[in-house]
């Protein structure tokens, strides 16, 4: 990133400012980043574990499969989901909060005996399945927050610090040598002014 500057008092007050602000942000980022990271981390192993689960009910589901033909799969329906909204390390994710079903009567004695199991089934199964798309959702904010704040952490880091700290050490640099040269400048002018005076004292005395 190319720094514009000028080689002057000013420019250097601002540049100096722009520094000292992304060194005092840079730890901040890299904290928020690290919070992320692991919570990124535990979310996969969630999605993981959910992921699981819904297969392992999926798999009981086909063990019934002879079965599901006789079975009404309008007797459970997802009615509603509550959601809520929480912060974590800065970034607003829904949370869920509670799953409702909706599930018909069905009559115990005359319905065959398997059915209650089936009706538990299909309750664990779109339960599981609505708790996986939300934390899959949290996954997916969490994730694309934490690649934003590594890509900051690097524009600071790696960019803009070293380029502010450079463009910083090339104005001093320049300031240090005018200051130099105006100094050299000022002894040659005194030493000048010292040789002339000298001469105008001996014509004087001639």
């Amino acid at each position: 990133m190319a720094i514009t500057f000028q080689y002057n008092k000013t420019s250097l007050q601002q540049i100096e400012k722009q520094l000292k602000m992304r060194e005092r942000t840079l730890p901040i980022i890299k904290n928020k980043e690290t919070a992320l990271r692991l919570e990124v981390k535990k979310c996969k192993e969630e999605a993981v574990e959910l992921e699981k689960q819904l297969q392992a009910q999926i798999e009981g589901y086909e063990s019934m499969y002879a079965l599901w033909g006789e079975f009404d799969s309008s007797l459970v329906a997802l009615k509603d989901v509550a959601i809520d909204v929480k912060k974590i390390a800065g970034v607003r994710v829904p949370i869920l909060t509670n799953i409702r079903l909706d599930v018909k009567p069905f009559g115990l004695f005359s319905s065959p005996k398997w059915y209650f199991d089936g009706v538990k089934l299909l309750e664990g199964l779109a339960k599981t399945a609505v708790e996986r798309e939300f934390v899959l959702a949290k996954l997916g904010l969490l994730d694309h927050a934490r690649r934003k704040t590594t890509q900051k952490v690097n524009l600071f880091e790696k960019v803009q610090i070293p380029g502010f700290q450079e463009a910083v050490r090339k104005i001093k640099r320049f300031m240090e040598d005018e200051e130099n040269l105006s100094k050299s400048s000022q002894k040659i002018l005194k030493s000048l002014q010292e040789k002339r005076a000298i001469a105008e004292r001996k014509e004087e005395l001639v």
